[in-house]
């Protein structure tokens, strides 16, 4: 395999995680009852409409149909790409009092 080659998988390859990425971001919204386009543009409230947020929501399920996904490991995963400000967002959602019920 030639190095342009490579470096075309290695990309696709980020592209797919953070695709993923966003994928679990906006299911741990729907299943604590959150909308993940208001808690996204808290974190970046500069940036314009995110298309792979929205395409991300809308393969989201009902929380009733959906597997657990922990607070840590949403947390790890927007490490994983640097996602700090969100995670703080998200962080800061669920610090408030309605939201703390024990759902991390």
């Amino acid at each position: 395999m030639n190095p342009k080659d490579m470096q075309d998988q290695m990309i696709q390859k980020y592209q797919r995680d953070e695709q993923m990425m966003i994928l679990v971001f906006a299911q741990w919204c729907v299943n604590h009852d959150l909308d993940p386009e208001e808690i996204y543009i808290k974190a970046y409230p500069h940036q314009e409409k995110n298309t792979a947020l929205k395409n991300a929501i809308d393969l989201t399920v009902p929380k009733e149909e959906a597997g657990e996904i922990s607070f840590d490991t949403l947390i790890g995963v927007l490490s994983l790409f640097g996602n700090d400000d969100l995670a703080i967002a998200v962080t800061e959602e669920m610090e408030k009092p309605e939201k703390n019920k024990g759902k991390r």
